[in-house]
This record gives C-alpha cells, structure tokens and sequence, in this order.
C-alpha cells in the first residue's frame, strides 16, 4: 500500500503494533496468572500502551512538521534569490515525492532563467555588433556628403563620391537584409515552401547570376553535377545560401582562380560543395566562421559584416541538412553541404 511507502509511517505502524501486540500478551499473562485481579492490571496494561501510543504519534508529527519547516524555508530561500536552494529527498513516501518534484520545478525555472540570460547577454552582443557594423558606412556617408557639399561645382567629385555613397548604402542595405532574414530563420516564422528541385537547373540559375561578375574579376566558375540530381528545398532559400557561399568564395579569391560547385548523391544524401582556390581560412578561424559578426584577425576583408556564413548555417539547417568548411591558409576552402533524401524522393 502506498501509504506505508513511507520509512517513518512503516517504522511507527510496527512499534504501534508491537505495542498493542504487548498489551496483548500482558494480558493474556495476567488473565492465566492472577484471574482474580486481573482486571485491574489489564487497565493498567492499556493506560500504558495509550500513553506509549500517543508518545509514538507525538514523536512522529513533530518530526513530520520539522521536516515541512525545512522544505518552507528551503521554498522561501529559493524564492529570496538562492537558487541553490534545495529539499531533502532522499526517503521514500508521498511527501518526498513532492520535494522531488518542487525541487525539479526548481531546476526548471533555473534552466529557463539560464536561458533568458543567455538570450538577453546575445541581444546586447548582437546591438552591439549592429551598431558597430552601421558606424563605419554611416561615418563614411557623413565624410562624403560633406565632401560633396562643399565640392559641389566639380562635376567629377561629385560623381566619385555619389558612387562611394551608392557602396555604402548597399553595405547598410544588405546587413539590414541578412539581418531580418536570420532573425526570421531563428524565430521559425519562415514557412519554407519545398518541393522536389533539379540541383542542375539551380546551378544554371546561380551561374547566370554570377558569370559576368566572375568574368570581370577575371575567375572561372565551374559547374560539375548529375543532370538528374534531385534536392526536396525551397529553391529560392537554397539559393540564397549557395549565393552566400559564392559570393563569399569570389572575394577571397585572386585572379586567374576557380570557384568549382560540384553535386552528387548518394544512398540517402544530396552533398553540394563549393570548392575555391582562393587564399583559404586560418585554422584558429575555421570554429568560428558560422558564427554572427565573427571577423578574423587574420582576414584583410574590412567590408564584410560576418553574417553571410550564419545565414547560410541557418538556411541548411532549416532544411534538415549539415554544412562544414575544410580549408588551408593558401590553398583554398571547401564548403560541403548535406541533406538527407526524403524517402517519399
């Protein structure tokens, strides 16, 4: 029975029992001994079994209320500010079962306080990174627009500097952009629009979107991949995070270097890679690069805001899939992406 789960509940139902089981016998001693009087001792026998009774009772309900005492004091610790804060458990019975259970509420709320701190410090590091990221093109708007002011009858300084100030704008522009499109990743309000998409007729696409740019810079990109590869995605978020990694890929690479995007599949996975012969990633870098705002000490890219990578992250993994880097300082990065086939596909 559940109520003798209780150590001390048990403990007090045997003495309670070997009590009445020693009037008992007393009595029945006495009865056998001297019947003549027996009824006298036999009251005696009972006053004293009553009164070891009620000792019995009394013992264990102020052990029961010093226990509630210490779990009250526990609970009004915690609710204090001391979250360490805990109640002994370590019995069996109804009432440990409630500590234990106020005692994982506890951890609970402790876990959720961790967690609203971590989101809280990551708000103000990433306030902190916008605002630093806006301040360089904002202060460069600032100087141009006071150049131009000033230098208003020069038709060529004006032209130099209303293409400066066209740069800077489409540098807040695209952080504000990547900044949204992140902050709708992470709040799961994108509803990803999937379906069965030919890799090869995506790839044509990026290629026509990126070819004259390569041209210019003088660098080939190259396509290499089964006409028949099928990746169940949303083709314009795929899009975007192959873009990230091609745009990434043109400004880390010299001229006269390759950008190679190659697909295959296998048993239960379509893998994309992005290969570049650029001048490749510090290995102190390579934990990081994923991560929002993160600028390398050993990068000499100033114009990047650091969320390309993170976005990309975020894209892949909103579709099921893995995304890691391998590169050496000078021989270019390799940027391997892997998403597990349906198996309605």
């Amino acid at each position: 029975m559940k109520i003798f789960a209780d150590r001390r509940i048990k403990t007090l139902f045997i003495q309670i029992l070997a009590c009445v089981g020693g009037f008992t016998t007393a009595a029945a001693l006495l009865l056998w001994s001297i019947p003549q009087d027996a009824a006298g001792w036999i009251w005696l026998a009972a006053l004293c079994m009553t009164v070891l009774i009620l000792a019995l009772l009394l013992r264990y309900f102020h052990a029961e209320h010093r226990t509630m005492e210490q779990a009250v004091q526990q609970i009004e610790d915690y609710l204090a500010g001391s979250h360490d804060a805990r109640i002994e458990c370590d019995d069996e019975g109804e009432l440990n079962r409630l500590f234990h259970e106020v005692n994982s509420l506890a951890a609970i709320l402790n876990a959720h306080a961790e967690n609203q701190q971590r989101a809280r410090q990551f708000l103000k590091d990433s306030i902190s990174d916008i605002s630093h990221q806006l301040k360089t093109p904002l202060a460069a708007l600032s100087i141009y627009n006071g150049i131009l002011q000033q230098e208003q009858k020069d038709p060529e300084v004006v032209r130099q500097f209303t293409a400066l100030s066209e740069q800077e704008l489409d540098r807040i522009e695209t952080l504000v952009q990547n900044l949204l499109k992140v902050t709708k990743l992470d709040a799961g309000t994108v509803l990803m629009e999937k379906s069965e998409q030919r890799v090869a007729e995506l790839m044509q696409a990026l290629g026509q979107r990126f070819s004259i740019q390569a041209e210019r810079q003088g660098k080939r990109l190259i396509f290499s991949g089964g006409e028949h590869v099928v990746l169940f995605c949303d083709a314009h978020w795929i899009g975007e995070a192959l873009s990230n990694l091609i745009k990434n890929a043109l400004d880390h690479t010299r001229t006269g270097d390759f950008i190679q995007i190659e697909w295959c599949t296998f048993a239960s996975v379509v893998q994309i890679k992005v290969r570049d012969t650029g001048c490749g990633i510090h290995p102190e870098d390579l934990p990081h690069i994923f991560k929002r705002f993160y600028r390398s000490r050993f990068s000499k890219d100033t114009q990047g805001a650091g969320l390309g990578l993170a976005l990309t992250k975020s894209i892949v993994e909103a579709h099921g899939g893995t995304i890691e880097a391998d590169s050496q300082p000078g021989h270019g990065t390799v940027f391997t992406m892997n998403f597990l086939i349906p198996t309605k596909l």
